[in-house]
Parts: C-alpha cells; sequence; structure tokens
C-alpha cells in the first residue's frame, strides 16, 4: 500500500480520503437499513427483525437529526483543537459519516415533511451523489474553476477572464435547468462546458426563451430519454428500486 502513502498520506490528502469513505460508508448502511424497513412495514418481510425506526418520547427521530449532530460536533472538535494525525482524520471519517446521514434525508430539508419514499424523495439521492463527486475532486487536488499553476502565473488579468468564461458557461448550464451538471461544473470544467453547449430541459428557461418549436421538440426527446436513465440510476444507488410512490 505504498501508493497511499506517496500519493495520499504525503500529500496532505489522508483527511479527504477519510471523510469520503465515511459518507460513502454511512450512506451505504443507512440505505440498507432504511430499505429493510420499508420493506417490512409494506410488505411484512422482517417484521420480526431487530432494525426499527427510533422513536424518543413517540416521535420519530429521522436520522438526519445524528447526521447534523455529528457534523455539528466534529466541526467543533476540529476548529477547537486543530489535531494533527491520527485524530483529524477520525474527525474526516465521522463528519463524513454525520453528512451522509444528514443529506440522505436531504428532500426533508426542502419540504419540511417525511418524503423520504415519495418521488419528492429522489431529490436526496441526488444531493448525495453531487456530494459523492464533490468528495472525488477534494481527494483529487482539484483546484476551483480548474485553476493550475501555469494559469495563476500568466496575471490577473488572464485569470479573471477565465474565470468570467468558466462561471458563464456553469451559468448556462443552471439557465437550461442542468442544476447538478451546472454545480459540478464549477469544479469539473469539462462538466460544464459540455453542459453548456448540449441541448437543454424543455421547461427551462433558456429553452422557453430561446428554442424554435423543432428544437423544442429534440429537447423534450431528449429530456424524456434522460429522466429514464436518472431514474434507473437514482435506483440503483438508492437501493429501494420498486419502493418509491408518488404519493409519500
Amino acid at each position: 500500500m505504498g501508493w497511499i502513502e506517496e500519493y495520499i498520506v504525503a500529500t496532505g490528502r489522508s483527511p479527504a480520503l477519510s471523510l469520503l469513505l465515511g459518507f460513502l460508508g454511512t450512506y451505504a448502511v443507512t440505505r440498507w437499513v432504511t430499505v429493510r424497513i420499508r420493506r417490512r412495514t409494506t410488505t411484512g418481510e422482517g417484521a420480526s427483525g431487530p432494525i426499527k425506526d427510533v422513536h424518543i418520547g413517540g416521535v420519530h427521530v429521522h436520522h438526519q437529526v445524528w447526521g447534523i449532530l455529528l457534523v455539528l460536533l466534529t466541526g467543533l472538535l476540529e476548529f477547537r483543537f486543530r489535531p494533527a494525525s491520527p485524530w483529524v482524520e477520525v474527525l474526516a471519517l465521522l463528519f463524513g459519516a454525520g453528512a451522509a446521514l444528514a443529506l440522505d434525508e436531504f428532500a426533508l430539508w426542502l419540504h419540511l415533511e417525511d418524503v423520504y419514499w415519495s418521488d419528492e424523495g429522489r431529490k436526496s439521492i441526488d444531493a448525495v451523489l453531487v456530494a459523492s463527486v464533490f468528495g472525488v475532486v477534494l481527494l483529487s487536488n482539484a483546484n476551483l474553476v480548474g485553476l493550475g499553476e501555469d494559469t495563476l502565473q500568466r496575471g490577473y488579468p488572464f485569470v479573471l477572464a477565465v474565470i468570467a468564461v468558466h462561471i458563464g458557461y456553469c451559468i448556462v448550464c443552471l439557465l437550461k435547468g442542468k442544476l447538478v451538471t451546472g454545480l459540478l461544473g464549477l469544479v469539473v470544467p469539462v462538466l460544464g462546458l459540455v453542459g453548456a453547449v448540449r441541448l437543454g430541459h424543455p421547461a427551462s428557461f433558456w429553452a422557453r426563451r430561446f428554442y424554435a418549436e423543432r428544437k423544442m421538440t429534440r429537447a423534450s426527446s431528449r429530456y424524456d430519454r434522460m429522466v429514464a436513465r436518472r431514474e434507473r440510476l437514482r435506483d440503483t444507488f438508492s437501493g429501494g428500486r420498486g419502493l418509491f410512490t408518488s404519493g409519500g
């Protein structure tokens, strides 16, 4: 495992690796638990098992609560003590775990109700996917908006121009209704550029403002295929194929 020492530890990225592992591991376990509970309540499968929702004083305590508390606690300890290795990796691992618990119920943040297994609940999966990509970007030691040392050495006018162009096509992504692509494009420039060039969502501001009837038809057809692929990805990543409902 010498490559870990050379490329991860020696470059100061071991906390980022711990965070990502904590995030992905906790998300996988959390989804496994929630799927088991869902199947028990809907089909009676494993009805006598030990895995159950947590209730305190008759109130269902969502796992995002434990995640938020864990993120707050690890942040407090990091800011107060600034621990060295291996404790910084431990805190990063716990922070990742807390973030996974919180983001797995991201849809509840938006709707302020339990929509975990509804169509709206799929937004939590999108949030986890975006966070996972950002974690990989952190681990890869990528620079924000793709600015490398060679770019920075060319002077501020050039740097500002690069940033303006980069943010510009990310904004185009957002106007085309591609929220995830636009956000990820900030740290993975090629994604933002590809998203800005390709057709937008038919209901987006960009499509309604600039697309003629023929182009709108093409956008609608492409969007339908994209939605089908996205739903398959969501089902695979959530482990909840067939458990989502339109009514919550």
